[in-house]
């Protein structure tokens, strides 16, 4: 499991350098023909893992229920988001996926509530699963992040 966690916080360094060079108008645009901007994929990207590996494996949320509610499977951008909001999307990038990685040696997965992906259609049954799933789906989410930047030209 080192060589995920090692991706997701090479993917999530990524995502912040990007976060970092693209103006606060650019990522909450929404191009002709998209459902959602730059800053909404980075939020979904953030709550879906934390999801998929924490609350299905019941256990605490440590991401506020706004942001949960935001950025959920089956949400799309209702706002423009300050740029606050961003700040503390690229402390979380981290944050978060380090937390998942130190729990994760911690042994504290104990239980696993199973769902299925409709991505893909695939059971997540453990959180092994859970954690190898979010890869793929980043990876998912970082291309839509890169076709948008291609469309606004950023």
């Amino acid at each position: 499991m080192n060589f995920t966690f090692d991706v997701l916080s090479n993917t999530r360094e990524q995502l912040i350098a990007i976060l970092e060079k693209i103006s606060l108008e650019d990522l909450n645009k929404i191009p002709e023909n998209f459902n959602n901007n730059i800053i909404w994929n980075v939020g979904h990207i953030l709550v879906s893992e934390h999801l998929l590996v924490h609350k299905l494996s019941g256990l605490p949320t440590t991401l506020s229920d706004d942001m949960i509610n935001t950025y959920r499977k089956g949400t799309k951008p209702e706002r423009d988001v300050a740029q606050e909001e961003v700040n503390e999307m690229k402390r979380l990038l981290l944050s978060t996926i380090e937390k998942t990685k130190e729990d994760y040696k911690n042994n504290i997965f104990k239980n696993y509530n199973e769902y299925t992906v409709s991505t893909t259609g695939n059971t997540l049954r453990q959180v092994d699963d859970a954690i190898q799933f979010a890869l793929y789906h980043e990876g998912l989410h970082i291309g839509y992040i890169m076709a948008l930047r291609k469309v606004i030209n950023c």
